[in-house]
């Protein structure tokens, strides 16, 4: 009687309210991204007849035109890393170190820039520097040829100039936390600044400089949208596998899903040997001494706050073309004088279904990131183990499988009974989920950090439970940071194109979607109105994110 009741006790206290939130968190990880990601792996292993093969890899290393296509996505990857570095680098350390004019402004740009879908700064770049393009034009009646905007060099350029910010942005924070008794040293033994810059400033912030230059080179290696834009022939992987599962004339899935895997160890094999190249040397500062903002001379201040606003703004400049031609009469393709509102009456006309779909879409998929965010950070912040071991793992698998092939592993997955989810709203909204989560998670963990423990030790010892002091005291005290993870969850959702051209049918393409097909077809002026939209909504919600956060809360 008594080991029985014993028994039942012990039974009860484990399968409280958290155990049963990790295992329920493990189980929806398995059931929608490692069950989608193993479905198409194991089909990569199949013939067209469904039997076993290893056909499908052999094809891809032994015919130059799959070799020609890593070998494309390698280029542009390492050299959008590359350029990001050279720029973003030098950026980072002038606007911290220096006291340039309008800091605020030139940060504000390459959020923005950050933020914008990279296809939409391929369209734009389309716009200036197309065959038919403003600029192109313009020197074209003075006798001056400019150079093509398509293939590699095209997509180099937009690559760097939408993700540098990543650099940027990682590295101004490492730049300001430096300890300056380091680099006084490294003075007072007569080391010259760029000797001191080289020896000393850059080792110590290396981990976070790769870091930034590995979600560049990752964020290159996944894009979809901007080299089926202005590639022209150049193909990279995603496109590729986008050509193979949804070809007119029969795609091959398990070609696709071999295209898939690939590109899946290409990302993890860069992320394992920067994690590996990070934890060979390790810098410890106490950051109780940052660095002193140097004063420049009149002159040397305005140079370096006129290179500074010169390349934000160029980063920004998509933007600023996407609203301002939006305006622009069009008659078909072609953009004649004169403003109006035609695009945007054909798009609220034709569209209006796009536009609602993305955000309803998303306004679900963020309702439910919230509620797991909050829980899934607690459990890996505050309830260590090694079940909550694993689910902080998966989290980060998000973070090497690319759009595109996250849509074919659920088309895969869910085309077929038990559950069926190919064609209907649920299946972006999943994609959504399991993409943008990360953001919301980190943020919500990063808040955690700072709460102190001993707070919901008291409320519990007074009798609440261990779930209500979440809710009442944790939650609350954590909502700065969750509602700011999913402000930005929320803008890459509305701008989410890769994953949500596997995965859309007629009834629920969203405005990503509608961009690109009507670029496709050159309808620019609507494709236009549809790009002005998105930008709008993003820069109310990163002023949103900015109000809540109060610069608490990192952007990435």
């Amino acid at each position: 009687m008594t080991y029985e009741g014993t028994s039942k006790k012990s039974l009860k206290s484990y399968f409280n309210f958290w155990n049963i939130v990790k295992w329920l968190s493990i189980i929806l990880f398995f059931v929608f991204m490692i069950y989608p990601f193993f479905s198409i792996l194991y089909r990569s292993f199949l013939t067209k007849d469904g039997g076993f093969t290893l056909q499908n890899y052999a094809t891809f290393f032994s015919k130059k035109y799959y070799n020609r296509t890593l070998k494309n996505s390698l280029s542009v990857s390492f050299f959008a890393t590359l350029f990001s570095v050279i720029i973003g680098l030098p950026m980072a350390y002038i606007t911290t170190r220096y006291n340039i004019y309008g800091k605020k402004l030139i940060n504000i740009l390459i959020i923005m820039s950050l933020m914008s879908p990279p296809f939409i700064g391929a369209y734009s770049w389309i716009m200036l520097f197309g065959r038919s393009g403003f600029v192109t034009s313009l020197f074209a009646k003075i006798g001056i040829t400019v150079p093509p905007i398509y293939g590699f060099g095209g997509i180099v350029l937009v690559f760097t100039l939408k993700f540098f910010p990543y650099v940027y942005l990682y590295v101004s924070g490492a730049m300001s936390s430096i300890d300056r008794s380091l680099e006084e040293a490294a003075e007072n033994l007569g080391s010259s600044k760029l000797k001191r810059i080289w020896t000393i400033t850059i080792p110590v912030i290396m981990p976070t400089l790769t870091a930034g230059a590995i979600m560049v080179f990752m964020s290159s290696l996944a894009d979809f949208g901007t080299p089926m834009l202005i590639g022209e022939g150049y193909k990279v992987l995603p496109v590729l596998v986008y050509e193979e599962y949804m070809s007119e004339m029969g795609g091959n899935a398990n070609m696709a899903g071999a295209l898939s895997v690939i590109i899946v160890l290409c990302s993890t094999t860069v992320l394992l040997i920067q994690k590996y190249a990070v934890s060979r040397k390790n810098y410890v500062m106490t950051a109780l001494r940052p660095p002193i903002v140097e004063e420049l001379s009149t002159g040397k201040r305005i140079l370096l706050t006129a290179i500074c606003m010169f390349i934000s703004f160029v980063a920004f400049l998509p933007q600023i073309v996407v609203v301002v031609t939006s305006f622009i009469k069009t008659n078909g393709p072609i953009f004649v004088k004169g403003f109006s509102l035609e695009s945007y009456e054909k798009i609220f006309y034709k569209l209006s279904k796009n536009i609602t779909n993305t955000f309803v879409y998303s306004t679900i998929a963020i309702v439910i990131m919230v509620v797991l965010g909050m829980l899934i950070s607690y459990l890996t912040v505050k309830r260590k183990d090694k079940v909550t071991n694993i689910l902080d793992l998966l989290i980060m698998f998000p973070y090497v499988i690319p759009g595109a092939v996250l849509g074919i592993s659920l088309l895969v997955a869910f085309n077929k009974p038990p559950l069926i989810l190919s064609g209907t709203a649920s299946i972006l909204i999943i994609a959504y989920i399991v993409r943008k989560m990360p953001y919301t998670i980190r943020s919500s963990s990063a808040m955690l950090y700072q709460i102190d423990q001993s707070i919901e030790e008291a409320s519990i010892n007074l009798g609440v439970s261990p779930m209500k002091t979440f809710f009442k005291i944790t939650a609350r005290m954590m909502a700065p940071g969750v509602i700011s993870g999913a402000i930005l969850s929320w803008i890459t959702s509305i701008n989410e194109l890769s994953s949500s051209i596997m995965l859309y049918s007629g009834k629920t393409a969203t405005i990503s979607v509608a961009i690109y097909t009507e670029v496709v077809r050159a309808s620019f002026g609507t494709a236009a109105a549809l790009a002005s939209i998105l930008t709008i909504t993003t820069i109310l919600s990163l002023l949103l994110f900015s109000i809540i956060s109060k610069g608490k809360v990192s952007v990435i």
